[in-house]
């Protein structure tokens, strides 16, 4: 008895053997982070440093720093600027790879400077900007899963 059993990926599919989270969430990030004392939120801003190094180095030939190594030691010895940079640079390359991919969603370096820095007035403005990110990474860790 012949079985016709088909094995995944076999037929050159470019999907990865890895799949990205994608259940990065603005309601969960906040309240682990108060429950965790902030590690849950340096764990999820790690992954998301990582997460975007796989999906779009290959493209875009760019490495993101490490988001431990900006908090622990580079924002210290930039008195701060280094975060401003750090976010500018990795928001640019998070709106740059959904162009790429065409995925339709605003975001950009704009994003960080608008919402999280200039927004910081209405208080509101850096929850919304981590929304964004949030929603943009989900958005590319799930083409990336599918498309590779």
């Amino acid at each position: 008895m012949e079985t016709n059993v088909v094995q995944p990926n076999q037929q050159g599919s470019t999907a990865p053997v890895g799949q990205l989270r994608t259940n990065r969430g603005l309601l969960k990030y906040i309240l682990l982070s108060i429950v965790t004392l902030g590690i849950y939120g340096i764990v999820v801003m790690s992954s998301i440093s990582n997460d975007i190094n796989v999906i779009a180095s290959r493209y875009d030939g760019k490495r993101t720093m490490h988001y431990c190594l900006l908090i622990f030691l580079v924002s210290w010895i930039t008195l701060g600027i280094g975060y401003f940079v750090w976010f500018h640079k990795i928001s640019g390359r998070i709106g740059n790879e959904l162009l790429r991919r065409n995925i339709g969603y605003p975001f950009s370096a704009g994003s960080f400077w608008g919402w999280n820095v200039l927004g910081a007035f209405i208080i509101v403005g850096p929850f919304i900007y981590l929304h964004k990110l949030l929603k943009a990474m989900n958005l590319l860790s799930e083409n990336y899963n599918v498309n590779g």
